[in-house]
């Protein structure tokens, strides 16, 4: 029960509650509202950098959620060229995360990393579709145990400015192990082929747990 009050937190976290706290303590000082609304939002610093703990389905027929958020689509395109898939068909599931949602993105699958490819760009908000193609961006290339190349995109928002990776290039990967996480408002995109997408528009997905997709 504690563990869902205080969650752990991801060390990304521990250095802006540090800075949150101490203005929080010079804003009480000058006003005590002041200092009231410096705490509100230390609390919610606190649980947006929360790294709650995850349960993965083990089973290399399905694929599980990169990210906490809400789908925005779920449509048939070519693979990213930045990886050189532009000539292959795939499934691609975008997944909005608000400035309330866990921001720490998990790998949908078993299987090892053979890119990771960093391309800088835009702040647009994320939630707009040209945000995958111009805002600033992490890929992951996963070759799962059926040889097949699914990708997962960190893609930055109008608000969050660092991507933060945990990963590196020849990682062997459980389903559900951490990759990486985005700071404030972003998106995660994924590809994959070969799997029956079994999420809709609009439904919210917990990383790590929620089912994307089956063979």
């Amino acid at each position: 029960m504690l563990d869902k009050i205080f969650p752990k937190i991801h060390s990304e976290g521990y250095k802006f509650l540090v800075i949150f706290s101490v203005a929080t303590i010079i804003l009480y000082l000058i006003h005590g509202f002041l200092g009231f609304v410096g705490f509100v939002l230390t609390i919610w610093v606190y649980y947006f950098f929360r790294d709650p703990d995850r349960i993965s389905i083990g089973d290399e027929n399905y694929l599980t959620s990169p990210a906490d958020g809400l789908v925005l689509q779920v449509i048939e395109t070519e693979g990213p060229k930045e990886l050189g898939l532009e000539n292959k068909k795939f499934t691609k599931v975008s997944i909005f995360m608000n400035v309330f949602d866990c921001h720490v993105n998990r790998s949908p699958c078993s299987g090892k990393i053979s890119q990771i490819l960093y391309k800088s760009g835009k702040f647009i908000n994320a939630s707009f579709d040209k945000a995958s193609e111009e805002n600033e961006r992490n890929y992951y290339k996963i070759q799962n145990s059926f040889g097949e190349d699914i990708v997962v995109v960190q893609i930055a928002g109008l608000i969050a400015r660092r991507i933060v990776s945990e990963s590196q290039e020849g990682q062997e990967l459980d389903q559900g192990t951490r990759i990486g996480m985005i700071r404030f408002g972003s998106r995660a995109d994924i590809y994959f082929e070969n799997y029956k997408p079994l999420v809709k528009v609009d439904q919210k997905t917990i990383a790590g747990e929620t089912i994307l997709a089956k063979r």
